[in-house]
């Protein structure tokens, strides 16, 4: 009895962190922030594998819903967004497959560096993605998308960690998109990211469904609530939300580099 009280307990805890990583995700990525930290957490007994599948399981679903929304009230440009999805899905599990060859570790110091920069850029240049102005046409257009999906789909598959304000980040800085669109666009992207990663942890059994499913409920309720405020808002406040996100992640990560073990 006093088992299932703590499990019912522990789930319900992690339903609202859920609820929370899909709120912050479907706006400006970085809802991995808030949900995995929180299963490790209340799972700390729990193999790693379970773990990682059980956060993929519950953030796509608010991803896929978050994607679905933003479809419906927000110009997105197909041609560009299915492109960067594509190469993004096959480049992830590229990535997730390297895992075991470099040392995912290596790559914090650099994507410490790669987020100051970031932060310092979208503060200091305040039109950037104010405004959805198209950069590049034609051929040159298809390219950059391809490149944004496979070297973000890797990067998401190898490491991970701001994956979705990258994705935001080169959308605007590349492609000339506003941050709203960028943001509508990210989460196709990452939806397609996090399928791949979904698929080879359900493949190995590595799902904890009876968290798993409950928690991607309220992931989706999350994912819902943010688009339609994001859409509301626009992009001013979306940048906004970036920024802080972005900041969040470096301090995340300038602790487990400088301040952990």
């Amino acid at each position: 009895m006093c088992d299932r009280l703590f499990f019912v307990f522990e789930l319900i805890f992690l339903c609202i962190f859920a609820f929370l990583a899909g709120f912050i995700d479907s706006i400006v990525g970085g809802g991995g922030l808030i949900q995995l930290p929180a299963l490790l957490i209340f799972l700390p007994n729990t193999a790693i594998p379970l773990v990682f599948g059980t956060n993929k399981l519950s953030s796509i679903a608010g991803t896929s819903a978050a994607a679905i929304h933003y479809s419906q009230q927000v110009q997105i440009d197909w041609t560009i967004v299915l492109i960067s999805t594509t190469s993004a899905f096959i480049f992830s599990f590229i990535g997730a497959s390297t895992i075991s060859i470099i040392n995912p570790a290596l790559m914090r110091f650099f994507v410490l560096l790669l987020l100051v920069t970031v932060a310092i850029y979208t503060w200091f240049k305040k039109d950037f993605g104010s405004q959805h102005i198209v950069k590049v046409q034609g051929v040159k257009q298809s390219v950059y998308a391809a490149l944004i999906g496979s070297s973000l789909g890797f990067y998401d598959g190898f490491f991970g960690p701001g994956t979705g304000s990258f994705l935001i980040f080169a959308f605007i800085g590349l492609l000339g998109f506003d941050f709203l669109r960028a943001s509508a666009s990210a989460k196709v992207v990452n939806f397609s990211t996090n399928l791949a990663a979904t698929i080879y942890f359900a493949s190995t059994g590595n799902i904890i469904y009876n968290i798993a499913l409950p928690m991607a409920a309220c992931n989706v309720f999350g994912a819902i609530i943010g688009a339609k405020l994001a859409i509301i808002k626009g992009s001013g406040f979306v940048r906004i939300l970036f920024i802080a996100v972005v900041n969040l992640l470096i301090i995340k990560l300038a602790y487990d580099i400088f301040l952990t073990k």
